[in-house]
């Protein structure tokens, strides 16, 4: 059954954990491998694999998830600038809970990306991707 027929706001969210999904593959494999094989840090490694997840969430979500009416040099600097702002948040929470408590990095990464999801959803609806009215 096509999506379509739903609300927009449930077409969204599942379209947002769709990306999400694919974004967090990317961002997990960079960080476990470099963790694992590379023997780096966990709080770089999931800085990196950040970056990574940022560049896959950006193209998913602007075409898939909210119907992106700004251009490319309108969203992107918005999107940045969301993305900066959970960049910031991962590499605090991460470095608190493994650094300072020394928590496993992998269940705390699980944390880390619910709060920075709910921050990143929140900043890009209203903020990279909103209609150019609203």
């Amino acid at each position: 059954m096509p999506l379509r027929r739903y609300p927009r706001q449930f077409r969204q969210l599942v379209s947002y954990a769709f990306a999400g999904g694919l974004t967090a593959l990317a961002h997990y494999g960079l960080l476990i491998g470099l963790v694992e094989g590379g023997k780096l840090d966990p709080v770089p490694a999931t800085l990196a694999g950040f970056v990574v997840g940022a560049l896959v969430s950006y193209g998913l979500n602007r075409r898939m998830t909210f119907d992106a009416t700004r251009s490319h040099a309108q969203a992107g600097w918005r999107f940045a600038l969301i993305a900066a702002g959970g960049f910031v948040l991962t590499g605090l929470l991460m470095h608190l809970f493994v650094g300072r408590l020394g928590l496993p990095y992998l269940p705390m990464q699980l944390v880390t990306t619910g709060v920075v999801m709910v921050f990143s959803f929140l900043g890009h609806k209203f903020f990279s991707f909103a209609d150019r009215a609203a």
